[in-house]
């Protein structure tokens, strides 16, 4: 797969993942943030089910093998996805689409700052620039005012350490044993596992209600889960982070577009230059520091 390829999949994902939102707001009516999150991955898993299990007996006759690292592996990564989409789907209880959509994006510029603390690698200065803007425009998000901040914004916010996170070893568990398919099966097995059980412990449930979010389930669990989240783990491993996290950060653009398009949600003037912000923000974390390499290619 070359390069535009890749990103030519990011645009696709990160269209799905932008009306996702939607998706998610209207499930919130049937049942709760664990459950639907459980289910849904349950569902995503079952879509990639039958080219993960072709892919891994490919690789079974090509002689390799999967061992007990690349079982932790499998459970580290549905791990940090599921707290990621739990903590997103909480937040979606109280939140509005568009605001989740561009406070999830603020995993962007958290990128670089956790490649500093747990791989050594400082980061550009513009990484500081960025973290202000993005603190500046989460605050216009909100209304100017911290009382217009609610528990679901907080919630998403939190969410965005374990995106960041699963953004920096997804790549990797992928190319370990070139495995995408098995990798992103695995993952979501465990996600969804964690999901039902940590919703049936501490959620009620009704499967009546929770038919009437078929639609919303089936949505989020096939594209969302089964092939969005699928063909992240493949494209990643020919996409630099950089184009990864610029081509994503449009999921709040379409976030906020499904969101007045579908629920009639409506952003103010301060609240779009926050988001406005956001973008700036992402945008000045992943380009800024490629300007010397651009200004070589030039002069060459």
């Amino acid at each position: 797969m070359t390069r535009l390829q890749a990103d030519l999949l990011f645009v696709i994902v990160t269209f799905i993942w932008g009306t996702t939102f939607v998706a998610q707001n209207l499930a919130m009516a049937a049942m709760g943030p664990a459950m639907f999150t459980g289910i849904r991955f349950l569902v995503g898993a079952l879509v990639v089910l039958p080219f993960a299990l072709a892919e891994w007996r490919r690789l079974k006759q090509q002689n390799i093998h999967f061992d007990r690292t690349d079982l932790f592996i499998g459970l580290g990564l549905g791990g940090i996805l599921f707290f990621g989409a739990l903590c997103q789907q909480t937040g979606m209880v109280t939140t509005s689409v568009s605001n989740a959509g561009f406070l999830t994006a603020l995993y962007v510029p958290l990128v670089p700052a956790l490649v500093w603390i747990f791989h050594a690698k400082r980061p550009h200065g513009s990484l500081w620039l960025g973290v202000a803007l993005s603190m500046g425009g989460t605050w216009l998000l909100g209304g100017g005012e911290l009382s217009k901040f609610n528990s679901g914004d907080v919630w998403v916010m939190v969410g965005t350490l374990f995106w960041a996170a699963h953004i920096l070893v997804i790549g990797r568990a992928a190319d370990r044993k070139t495995a995408p398919l098995v990798v992103a099966c695995m993952q979501f097995i465990v996600c969804g596992l964690l999901g039902c059980a940590w919703g049936l412990a501490t959620e009620p449930f009704e499967l009546t209600k929770a038919l009437t979010a078929v639609g919303p389930i089936a949505y989020s669990g096939v594209l969302s889960v089964g092939i969005a989240f699928t063909l992240q783990v493949v494209a990643q491993r020919y996409t630099p982070p950089s184009d990864a996290a610029i081509l994503m950060s449009g999921e709040m653009l379409v976030a906020a577009i499904a969101g007045a398009v579908y629920l009639g949600e409506k952003l103010s003037a301060m609240q779009w230059l926050g988001g406005v912000m956001i973008l700036v923000a992402i945008l000045v974390v992943q380009l800024v520091p490629l300007i010397p390499q651009m200004r070589v290619k030039a002069a060459n």
